[in-house]
């Protein structure tokens, strides 16, 4: 296996994101649906929708319960808000997705599983709406991921996030064995799911399916956060809309997350600052990033 390209800034400078000029307007910045979300954990949604459009992100639509669907609409008042029937157990009701057909006509880019709750639910969801997204960018978090476990390898690929905890559930490796060579656990499972996988920790392993590998380094431990991962799955997402390929858009993100969470860390505390403000950081990295 071949040693994995090291993201610091020199590489993502020679790496640029799709350009935008000061014409482009929303549509050339790209569409994104976000499906997430859940009477009890609405803010998940929240999160991830606000990290998209901070890294740029053209137009955003937001599909979630409709018990939340009133005051979700309040909370993102820049995003079309589509409510969908929910199960007993607080899950999206994968029968509605024909709600989500337009939507997902004009993105460039679908987010699915921050705040979700009933995993069967979920992944019955995910199986649901992936026919309709061929061709687009498809990132998957929380319990989204595990489609990966009952579908098997994806037709096309799509982007996972999970951190050792999630990576050990969906490939059934022990929790040490994939902290200790988080390369191999990443490498394996996105030749194995044919999907861009970004296994999260102090050190993030990116693998492709086609081989490519990239580490960072960088974070700490305030980034350990409720909410934290909702951002970066929107900050991905939202990259993605933008044009940026999935593992691009996930070195981004990735980065992106780990400075905006140093930022705060010098500017708030090591800990104690919110993953709200991580999103709100994150435009600022960007532009220095991009300078």
């Amino acid at each position: 296996m071949d040693a994995p390209r090291t993201l610091d800034a020199a590489a993502l400078r020679g790496w640029p994101l799709p350009a935008l000029d000061d014409t482009a307007d929303k549509e050339a910045r790209g569409r994104l649906l976000v499906v997430a979300g859940s009477r009890e954990i609405p803010g998940a949604a929240v999160l991830a929708a606000t990290a998209a459009l901070r890294v740029g992100a053209g137009k955003l639509a937001i599909a979630t319960a409709e018990s939340v669907a009133a005051s979700m609409a309040f909370a993102m008042p820049e995003a079309r808000v589509i409510p969908l029937p929910e199960t007993p157990a607080g899950g999206l009701r994968a029968e509605a997705v024909d709600r989500l057909a337009r939507s997902l006509e004009g993105a460039r880019a679908l987010l699915v599983g921050p705040g979700l709750m009933d995993r069967a639910a979920t992944c019955a969801l995910v199986a649901a709406l992936l026919p309709l997204a061929r061709g687009k960018a498809v990132v998957l978090d929380a319990l989204a991921m595990d489609a990966a476990v009952h579908l098997g390898r994806f037709d096309e690929p799509v982007l996972l996030t999970p951190h050792a905890g999630e990576m050990a559930h969906l490939t059934g490796l022990d929790k040490d064995a994939v902290q200790r060579d988080p390369q191999a656990a990443a490498a394996q499972a996105a030749c194995r799911w044919n999907a861009v996988v970004a296994a999260k920790g102090p050190a993030t392993l990116i693998a492709a399916p086609d081989g490519g590998l990239w580490r960072h380094v960088g974070g700490n431990a305030g980034l350990a956060t409720s909410g934290s991962g909702d951002t970066l799955a929107g900050a991905i997402a939202g990259l993605a809309a933008r044009g940026a390929p999935l593992a691009q858009a996930c070195a981004w993100g990735v980065a992106l997350h780990a400075r905006a969470g140093e930022q705060l860390a010098q500017r708030v505390a090591p800990v104690g600052y919110l993953a709200r403000e991580i999103a709100d950081a994150m435009a600022g990295v960007l532009r220095d990033l991009q300078a």
